[in-house]
């Protein structure tokens, strides 16, 4: 009797570290993914250069541009941004040229907002810049366009999509659509941590 009770023993310590193995490789594996969908860059050419690699829109709808200025006082672009960020500085000169062009409203948000977005909408991570196209009399449909800065014609095309989303288009064909996220982030400054009264 006592000898299956150590081998239950052992087997549910073994269970637990199998367990405990496997949440912990899942975890890496994530912690991986987000890595490579994460181009964190410092200088200009940095950004050009992971901007370089991504593929620009170049077939659009019949009647994209007539939608886009036809709608513009029904959707607002907001993005998150942050102080010395060259990727916001990029997205944000591209999105005044999107409301120069179609007539857009495009506004910053701050950096609790974005959380808050985020968080509703399950993005795995919050970085700047990130913008966000919502519908102007409800501010709670919204649909992300862009995670980092992006190609002009993308965020356009990203914009379009997420319009026809916001008036019952089926969200996974708009998705489909939607190219993968460049995910070109600003460096982060370093935390300090030598605090002064220590």
């Amino acid at each position: 009797m006592r000898l299956r009770v150590r081998l239950g023993y052992a087997l549910l310590i073994t269970a637990g570290f199998c367990a405990a193995n496997q949440a912990a490789a899942q975890q890496a594996n994530r912690d991986i993914a987000r890595r490579a969908a994460i181009h964190p860059v410092s200088t200009a050419s940095d950004m050009h250069l992971w901007l370089s690699r991504v593929p620009v829109t170049r077939a659009f709808p019949p009647d994209f541009e007539t939608m886009l200025r036809d709608q513009a006082s029904l959707y607002v672009i907001e993005m998150s941004t942050a102080p010395g960020c060259l990727p916001c500085a990029d997205l944000w000169s591209k999105l005044l040229a999107f409301r120069a062009r179609y007539g857009w409203q495009v506004r910053i948000i701050g950096a609790e907002e974005a959380m808050l977005r985020s968080g509703r909408l399950g993005l795995p991570w919050v970085g700047s810049p990130v913008a966000w196209v919502r519908a102007a009399t409800d501010p709670n449909r919204m649909v992300p366009i862009a995670i980092g800065t992006d190609h002009g014609a993308n965020i356009a095309r990203n914009a379009w999509l997420a319009a026809r989303m916001l008036t019952g288009a089926r969200t996974a064909v708009g998705v489909r659509a939607m190219s993968k996220f460049t995910g070109i982030v600003g460096v982060r400054a370093p935390t300090s941590s030598n605090r002064k009264g220590r």
